[in-house]
């Protein structure tokens, strides 16, 4: 057992190359065939110690799960179950966590699990706790996860820096979300951040996104510490965290403004691969750097020219369609985009037609209305796209019923031309001092009419716990502007949680209040 742990111990600070020669060496040596016959001949003879330990070491050294030393030594470690403290369980566990599920893996799975209920209380060890959950994975019964969760927070206080970054884990091995041990992992992380190797921080942030739990005091210390020391990371280190932010639908701008600088100091690191990456972060997230905005638009559609002899349709269609949402339409490439549109290219050669299709529909409709040369349209042909509105809505429809006192004054679910729709329209005099009826403005059209184009959106449509919109809802939000409408843009959760009368009043501040009407143009639409 001794010299088994030993090689494992010596074997695991190896980088990846030298434990695939060392393992050779190892499985070749003499020695090593004649230590795991006496190993098979004394199973059952062993201490729990050693065989718990001895387990792992030949499943960490990859000798093969399905050889006969391994599967007499699982077998023997479900015979003595009862006898193994709790430092051998919170090992085997470990152990078994790591291999795959055969008939003697799944049997030795169920009889932890109940020796895992029997002896809960009594466990006192975080990092066993842990252990625990991650062997007996998301297929745990909800009432032994909600144990194993009382156990941990009964021991929380004990919480160090490295069982906090192992919690989130655990958590995830198991598939549950538990908010309060998630908070209290959060809160070690932030004030320890700095101790953080980056692959911990990509898998907190990816274990994050896989519990669906949201927070953005540690995400904006997780960044900030990136950001403090960014210019010693690797760039595409930094694109990594980036993209985990994307994912998570949080947009660390102090980040991004340095990065930015990264690519415009030197852009000759960006892969295409990356610089899809890097496209799919700002345009998602809807940013565009504080500083030298045109030269890092500049630098992006320099790099993305040089890769247009190898690019793919799809990639051309996507970073096309990136860029697009950020209001700026990169010539070369799109010209190369319509070449492969007008020969089909794009919708056939591809398994994603539908969302090929939604990419090019809107790459189109920003050359049309983000085009230099579009004037805004004295009348735009709008339809009812229904009488009913969803049950989301209801509330806003009661609102504005009881504000402007007839249903005639306001239009609902409107469908505009570019596909574009919005939820509730209603026009005012120039002034904007007056609501006027629709059917009056439609007999007699006329450019003084201000038209108000209601947007209630869910919260994943901005950025996390922000009002700041994504992408998409943000071109539409352009879009809508350049079509003659002023957006007013409300995030509909909150909008729910208000009481009836202050739901009205606050409609009745956004329709009356010239400063809802403004809308911040965060795109880069004059360099087309």
């Amino acid at each position: 057992t001794n010299c088994l742990t030993t090689a494992w111990r010596l074997f695991k600070n190896l980088s990846e190359e030298q434990q695939r020669y060392e393992k050779q060496l190892i499985f070749e040596h003499p020695a090593f065939t004649k230590l795991c016959q006496q190993l098979l001949h004394n199973a059952r003879r062993m201490t729990r110690g050693d065989l718990v330990f001895s387990l792992h070491a030949l499943v960490s050294l990859g000798v093969p799960q399905n050889t006969l030393l391994v599967q007499t030594l699982v077998r023997v470690c479900q015979e003595k179950l009862n006898q193994l403290d709790n430092r051998c369980i919170s090992v085997l566990a470990t152990t078994v966590a790591g291999m795959d599920k055969d008939k003697n893996v799944s049997a030795l799975q169920a009889g932890l699990q109940l020796l895992v209920e029997q002896r809960i209380s009594s466990i006192r060890d975080i990092f066993i706790l842990q252990n625990l959950m991650k062997c007996l994975g998301k297929d745990a019964p909800v009432f032994l996860k909600k144990k194993l969760e009382v156990a941990v927070l009964r021991e929380i206080d004990g919480l160090t820096f490295p069982n906090a970054l192992h919690m989130f884990l655990a958590l995830v091995a198991m598939n549950y979300c538990s908010l309060p041990i998630l908070n209290a992992c959060s809160k070690k992380i932030q004030e320890n951040v700095q101790d953080a190797p980056f692959r911990q921080l990509i898998l907190i942030l990816e274990a994050c996104y896989t519990l669906q739990y949201r927070n953005v005091e540690l995400f904006s210390a997780l960044a900030d510490y990136v950001n403090s020391i960014a210019y010693f990371w690797d760039k595409r280190q930094i694109i990594l965290f980036l993209s985990a932010c994307e994912v998570l639908g949080f947009q660390p701008s102090g980040l991004m403004d340095t990065f930015a600088e990264k690519v415009t100091e030197d852009p000759e690191f960006l892969t295409l691969k990356n610089l899809l990456c890097v496209l799919r972060v700002y345009s998602r997230l809807n940013y565009v750097p504080r500083v030298q905005k045109h030269l890092f638009f500049e630098t992006l559609q320099s790099c993305l020219n040089k890769f247009l002899p190898q690019i793919s349709s799809t990639e051309l269609l996507k970073a096309v369609y990136s860029l697009g949402i950020l209001g700026y339409l990169p010539h070369r490439a799109l010209d190369e985009l319509l070449q492969k549109d007008s020969k089909d290219e794009l919708i056939l050669s591809d398994d994603h037609k539908e969302q090929n299709s939604m990419m090019l529909h809107c790459v189109k409709t920003c050359m049309e209305l983000d085009s230099p040369s579009f004037t805004k349209p004295e009348f735009v042909l709008t339809e009812n796209f229904s009488s009913l509105v969803s049950l989301n809505l209801r509330k806003a429809q009661g609102a504005l019923m009881e504000l402007l006192g007839d249903g005639n004054m306001f239009r609902q679910n409107v469908q505009l031309p570019y596909k574009y729709h919005i939820d509730f329209e209603i026009r005012m005099d120039s002034d904007r001092k007056e609501v006027l009826p629709i059917a009056a403005t439609d007999d007699h059209p006329n450019s003084q009419v201000q038209r108000l184009a209601f947007l209630f959106a869910p919260v994943s449509a901005f950025c996390l716990g922000t009002t700041h919109p994504q992408g998409k809802l943000a071109m539409k939000m352009r879009h809508l502007n350049k079509l003659g409408y002023h957006v007013i843009l409300i995030q509909n959760k909150k909008f729910q949680e208000m009481t009836k009368e202050d739901a009205v009043e606050f409609l009745k501040g956004k329709i009356y209040s010239k400063d809802a009407f403004s809308f911040p143009e965060a795109t880069v639409q004059d360099n087309n």
